[in-house]
């Protein structure tokens, strides 16, 4: 079955065609990054508008990629949040035309179960039950994936995301945009404990909640204090991902799984992976990580979930939902 998967929840523009869930043909992003540097983060207005300009030309060279044409595929499938609005408009608008154009059935797709189908391309396999840790820019959750149609909430963010909280202290520390990669590269030339550890919140508490809120408020209070951004970059980088590990792997071992997968564009840190890596496999689990490139924002995820673990739209009346959408 050939999927052609459409992907706006946030700036980029992408559309892909996966096989059976598993096999990528093609898979196109066009994203809008570059237009928010100065800004330091991302206008929603401006990202919708961006999208309707490249939304079609990318679905086009996604199906050229393929070596198809729109009625050879066998289903749509769109994110229909959570997101942001305008955006979703973009995709979901465009997904229900070309579903009734072609006589296609659509499928509606969470954004964030999404991220975890990034570990079954390319002939991924995973046994279930498995914890999947879900850190963005906008969202960071802890699931329990009892199979492709049963899962569990076990905690998340009380306010700001991982990668929301990476951002900000990046402007707070004068770093450029996005501050993900902007921290993780100051970061490198910093030393460990070359300045007073920052918090790390909720470590200890026996939920599966996170907090960042407070950790850049501290930060904020040392770099009044001593602006040392390499070292400060460092600890902060330290702080978040002692966090997300901890918790990850608590919750891998409550529920007695052997695999924890990170997904979601902040599994690109690589001090996250390594620490995640390290822990669980102290505690006899793996950790799997989807590529890179199926890691942030990107249609493959979004048309493999839909082969998994289908929703099928009646007619082409599907509705956007900005909410959390579990």
């Amino acid at each position: 079955m050939k999927i052609l998967g459409i992907e706006t929840s946030c700036d980029e523009t992408a559309a892909a065609v996966v096989a059976n869930g598993t096999e990528v043909l093609s898979s196109v992003v066009a994203s809008s990054e570059a237009l928010y540097q100065k800004y330091g983060g991302i206008v929603p207005e401006v990202a919708a508008r961006e999208q309707v300009k490249v939304m079609i030309p990318v679905v086009h060279e996604a199906l050229a990629g393929a070596q198809m044409s729109g009625k050879e595929i066998d289903a749509l499938a769109v994110t229909y949040g959570p997101g942001l609005k305008g955006s979703l408009l973009v995709g979901v608008e465009t997904a229900q035309a070309l579903s009734w154009v072609w006589g296609k059935p659509l499928f509606k797709v969470n954004h964030l179960l999404a991220h975890i189908y990034g570990a079954f391309l390319e002939g991924g396999s995973i046994e279930f039950p498995f914890v999947a840790l879900i850190v963005s820019g906008g969202h960071t959750d802890l699931l329990l994936m009892k199979s492709h149609h049963q899962y569990r909430w076990l905690g998340g963010t009380r306010d700001d995301a991982a990668g929301e909280a990476f951002d900000k202290a990046a402007r707070i520390l004068g770093l450029e945009y996005p501050g993900g990669p902007a921290i993780a590269k100051a970061a490198l030339k910093g030393e460990a404990h070359a300045v007073a550890s920052l918090p790390r919140p909720l470590l200890k508490s026996p939920d599966f909640d996170f907090s960042f809120s407070g950790l850049k408020t501290a930060l904020s209070k040392r770099v009044f204090q001593a602006p040392e951004q390499a070292n400060l970059a460092y600890e902060f980088q330290e702080a978040v991902t002692d966090v997300l590990t901890r918790k990850a792997v608590s919750a891998g071992k409550k529920h007695h799984v052997s695999t924890i997968v990170l997904c979601g564009g902040v599994s690109a840190n690589n001090t996250l992976r390594e620490k995640l890596r390290f822990s669980a496999e102290k505690e006899g689990i793996k950790v799997l990580v989807p590529e890179f490139k199926y890691s942030t924002d990107n249609a493959a995820m979004v048309a493999s979930q839909a082969f998994f673990a289908p929703n099928a739209v009646a007619g082409v009346a599907l509705v956007v939902e900005a909410g959390l959408g579990y």
